[in-house]
């Protein structure tokens, strides 16, 4: 009786690709109802009962006591002719593009929409200042906030410290939290990374303060503090465009700069992990990450040992 579990699969992907329940029960000539109470009674209980050892006759027996509406006759004399039906690639249907929509990218969408009618005390040019991954600088790098041309979203772009311009969207959740979001690679490899800023009861605030999270050099997530202040209400491009992103040191910060330094620069302030390099996954690795993270700086780098005997240098 391992059809019924090819039977049962099958119904299940029909159902993913969009097809009804009453359609398919057409298709092999059973009643919407029975076909209902096959899919979600029957069978179920049947493959339970497998699980605990019945024999396939028994299993099938004592899951259909259920239900009312299934004959144990039908359903075994139709096998052949339900998986010919069901297996053929006539039956999966051509669904409408509108219903084959994903929800969450619809809503996306349409967040996008009404953020670009609510942008206007955000819109501008920022510098943002955070803690540089590869050593102890400070990053400053522009962005710009802007409604596209089109006016149906708003976008974002950044200059980065190595002198690469990257474009992205924002969104809105009314008015707590702008998210900027980017992709850092080219089409099609996906390394996004998002920065949700948290909106102050401050019309038109000069500075934005918020998260930012993405990959380091060695694709391990990191989260760290970052801070936008606002340099103009100019949404121009080639405004944008002279603005170029840079590394400074403690050293070279300007007494403004290094308040901003003290703000996302702290130990504190960046959230990272590392995968460590143990092929048993030991709840150990565990404790050696945190132990090399919280040793790790970009001026020192020592080889740690590590549970199983071996040595570990993320340089």
């Amino acid at each position: 009786m391992k059809e019924l579990r090819e039977i049962y699969d099958r119904i299940t992907y029909l159902r993913q690709k969009g097809m009804k329940m009453k359609d398919i029960a057409g298709c092999i000539d059973f009643a919407p109802s029975v076909l209902s109470a096959l899919y979600t009674t029957v069978l179920p209980a049947f493959f339970k009962n497998i699980e605990k050892g019945e024999s396939h006759e028994a299993a099938l027996d004592n899951a259909l006591i259920w239900v009312n509406n299934v004959s144990k006759k039908k359903l075994l004399g139709s096998i052949p002719a339900m998986k010919k039906v069901l297996f053929s690639d006539d039956i999966i249907p051509v669904v409408p593009e509108s219903e084959t929509a994903n929800p969450f990218i619809s809503e996306l969408e349409r967040n996008m929409k009404r953020t670009a009618g609510q942008i206007a005390n955000y819109s501008g040019i920022y510098m943002s200042y955070s803690v540089s991954s590869g050593s102890l600088a400070m990053k400053l790098e522009p962005y710009i906030i802007t409604p596209a041309a089109n006016g149906n979203y708003v976008l974002v772009g950044h200059n980065n410290a190595y002198g690469t311009t990257h474009w992205g969207i924002a969104m809105m959740n009314g008015i707590n939290h702008i998210y900027l979001m980017f992709n850092e690679n080219k089409e099609p490899q996906l390394a996004l990374f998002n920065i949700c800023l948290k909106i102050p009861m401050y019309d038109r605030p000069p500075f934005l303060r918020g998260v930012y999270t993405c990959f380091d050099y060695n694709y391990n997530p990191i989260a760290r503090r970052i801070l936008f202040v606002k340099l103009s209400d100019s949404t121009s491009r080639e405004d944008f465009a002279k603005l170029k992103g840079c590394l400074k040191t403690r050293e070279e910060l300007s007494e403004q700069e290094r308040k901003y330094y003290e703000y996302t620069c702290g130990q504190e302030d960046v959230v990272r992990m590392c995968n460590i390099p143990s092929p048993t996954m030991h709840e150990d690795d565990l404790i050696t990450e945190k132990r090399i993270l919280a040793m790790n700086t970009a001026t020192e780098r020592k080889p740690m040992q590590l549970h199983d005997g071996s040595r570990y240098d993320e340089g």
